[in-house]
């Protein structure tokens, strides 16, 4: 994933995950966007601090994919 597509994710509500699903991507309270490891909470930002270089290389980066869920009515 390019850096704008990783933005557009989680800006558009999708998890985002870094190398594998303990590492998510979120949007903090200032705008920045952040990779974080969720067993630990520590957290790195998603690019060099002149906003232009992913903290990891873009094939590194993926969508989770969500099981739509239907519930029938009877």
């Amino acid at each position: 994933m390019t850096l704008e597509e990783i933005k557009a994710a989680v800006d558009a509500g999708n998890r985002v995950h870094w190398i594998n699903s303990g590492y998510v991507v979120t949007r903090d309270d200032v705008g920045q966007y952040l990779i974080t490891f969720t067993q630990n909470g520590s957290a790195i930002g998603l690019t060099s601090r002149d906003g232009t270089h992913l903290n990891g290389e873009p094939n590194e980066f993926f969508t989770e994919e969500i099981a739509e869920v239907c519930h029938e009515v009877f």
